[in-house]
C-alpha cells in the first residue's frame, strides 16, 4: 500500500486590517487631543484704502467729512454737534436734489466707527438712500 503523503495547500498570508484601522484611530484621536490651535484675537486694520478704476461725478451729491476726533462737516460747513439730529439738519439743508442726492462719506481712516454710522443713520432720516464712500488709491496711500 503505497501512501501518498499530501502536503496542505499553501495558504495566502493575511493582512488583518482591522487591527490597522484601530491603530489609526487610535493616532488620529491622540493627534486631534494635542493639537493646539492658533486663535487670532487682534486683527489689525488700515482702511479706508481702494483702487477705483475711475472717479464718478455725481451732480447732486453732498460730501459729509467725519474727521478723526468725531467732528462733521457737510459740505465744507462745519456741523455743530455730534447728534444725529444735527446731521440730519445739515443734510436737509445742503440737499438741493431731494432723493436723489448721493451722499458721499469721506471718513478719516482712524474715525470711530460710530460716527460712519451716525451719518448713515441721519442720511436715512433725511430720506436719502444713496450712500457712497470715499477712498484713497493703494498708490497715495503707500506714499504717505
Amino acid at each position: 500500500m503505497r501512501l501518498h503523503l499530501r502536503r496542505p495547500a499553501r495558504e495566502e498570508p493575511e493582512i488583518n486590517l482591522i487591527a490597522f484601522i484601530d491603530v489609526l484611530l487610535v493616532i488620529l484621536i491622540f493627534l486631534m487631543l494635542t493639537t493646539t490651535y492658533s486663535k487670532f484675537t487682534e486683527m489689525q486694520l488700515r482702511l479706508p484704502v481702494a483702487d477705483a478704476d475711475a472717479q464718478r461725478d455725481y451732480p447732486k451729491e453732498v460730501i459729509v467729512a467725519v474727521g478723526s476726533d468725531g467732528n462733521y462737516s457737510v459740505n465744507r460747513t462745519p456741523v455743530e454737534g455730534h447728534s444725529v439730529e444735527a446731521v440730519v439738519a445739515a443734510l436737509l439743508q445742503s440737499a438741493k436734489g431731494g432723493k436723489d442726492t448721493v451722499v458721499i462719506i469721506s471718513a478719516d481712516a482712524s474715525a470711530r466707527h460710530q460716527s460712519v454710522v451716525t451719518v448713515m443713520e441721519a442720511a436715512r432720516r433725511a430720506g436719502l438712500t444713496q450712500i457712497t464712500f470715499a477712498t484713497q488709491s493703494s498708490a497715495r496711500a503707500g506714499a504717505r
